[in-house]
């Protein structure tokens, strides 16, 4: 699969130059939108919906549990969603259960404004439109770091040392949070922290895991280490608990979703946090020269069990919807792949992330099943039920399973 790397690297150095979109002239059918719930994706949604007609139908279901509803959702025939917003990982169970049509007779019709790096292919058929780059990186308050006497962490290991201080000195009780939500957020925790170690998941060319080892034992105990700092609620936090955590200025070191900048840093009802949030790439780990992240593409895509209308509506809708014209108001939503996008400082992150050599989310088949068993079964090492070595072999145990009922291992 064509990894749509170029088009992160484009915006690490320059903005993309693409052609001014055109008028929306969205012609009867159903728009029918699945995606994550975040600002930059309420943008895109909004902006889709502009462009609906009086005899359109328009349904959006924004929701931080699209991952879970998707396949089910796009395999009803009708498709309950004409659109699917994606990321790198994401698209991967779409794609293997044939629920997505390829775009290349939509492209050519009506995607004059794109980009080529924008189109996500595998082998030669366009699957997805990206529009927006992102990865996890740290947000820090300033003023608390200035009050510790503690420069700005560049690493997991200075994370902690100033997690401590902070809290030692009465400053802040759980100063440090992270995306640790049992499910997807924690192992995607599991999948940044493993990659600054520069673990590999699988053995080259195989399905076979190959996390239990060292790396995969010193990522669980730094991931352990970290959440002492953190809320004891710490494994229901998503994105939506850390935004308002730090809006109510409860914690002053956090790892965040770009996509989320502009929330931590401007949509703050308290001006002390607002004025002292800043923004950072996210620290390496045990001396690796790595950012401990992933790099990702959000893009769209259209569901294969739909009429040829309405995916037609729907594309011209999520096209038009990504044109220039998204930067005069939400600039700083994200890191827009659309001509004229100037990266301000809420971008710094996943610029930073990306010119220090983050590596994308891996697009395989059977990463979303150990992602997803990872996630599920971490929750019990970090509450002290299980040592690492037991939770790895208990992941790898699950994930074996999984991928034999599928396939994907004898």
């Amino acid at each position: 699969m064509k990894l749509g790397l170029k088009i992160i690297a484009a915006v690490a150095t320059t903005c993309l130059a693409l052609p001014a979109g055109a008028s929306c002239p969205v012609v009867d059918g159903s728009i029918r939108i699945l995606s994550n719930d975040f600002p930059a994706l309420h943008a895109v949604n909004d902006r889709a919906q502009r462009c609906a007609g009086s005899n359109t139908e328009f349904i959006l279901n924004q929701t931080s549990e699209h991952k879970n509803i998707q396949v089910a959702a796009l395999t009803a025939n009708p498709a309950e969603y004409t659109v699917a917003v994606v990321a790198n990982g994401s698209i991967v169970p779409l794609l293997s259960g044939g629920l997505l049509r390829p775009l290349n007779d939509l492209v050519a019709k009506h995607g004059a404004s794109l980009s080529p790096n924008q189109l996500i292919t595998v082998d030669g058929e366009i699957w997805a439109i990206a529009f927006m780059a992102n990865s996890q990186h740290l947000f820090y308050r300033n003023d608390i770091l200035e009050s510790a006497s503690i420069e700005p962490p560049q690493t997991y290991e200075e994370v902690l040392a100033a997690a401590k201080v902070i809290k030692d000195s009465g400053l802040m009780e759980y100063p440090l949070t992270l995306n640790t939500a049992v499910g997807w957020h924690l192992g995607q925790e599991f999948v940044n922290m493993y990659n600054g170690f520069g673990g590999e998941f699988f053995q080259p060319g195989s399905a076979e895991p190959t996390i239990n080892n060292e790396k995969g034992i010193a990522a669980l105990n730094m991931i352990k280490s970290l959440v002492t700092y953190s809320n004891p609620d710490f494994l229901t936090f998503d994105g939506n608990v850390t935004n308002s955590l730090w809006s109510s200025g409860e914690t002053a070191l956090a790892m965040q979703w770009g996509s989320r900048a502009e929330q931590m840093m401007e949509g703050q009802s308290i001006e002390l946090v607002k004025s002292n949030t800043v923004v950072s790439g996210a620290p390496t780990v045990a001396a690796g020269g790595t950012p401990a992240s992933t790099l990702w593409w959000d893009g769209f895509s259209i569901a294969t069990n739909i009429s040829d209308e309405d995916a037609e509506a729907s594309f011209i809708a999520m096209v038009n919807a990504i044109t220039p014209g998204i930067l005069d108001n939400h600039s700083e939503k994200a890191i827009w792949l659309v001509d004229g996008f100037v990266p301000g400082p809420g971008a710094v992150g996943v610029i930073e992330n990306a010119s220090r050599g983050t590596p994308p989310y891996p697009m395989l088949p059977y990463m979303g099943i150990l992602h997803g068993v990872a996630g599920n079964e971490l929750g019990d090492f970090l509450q002290g039920k299980e040592s690492a070595e037991q939770a790895l072999s208990d992941i790898e145990a699950s994930y074996r399973q999984q991928a034999r009922e599928q396939g994907f291992l004898n």
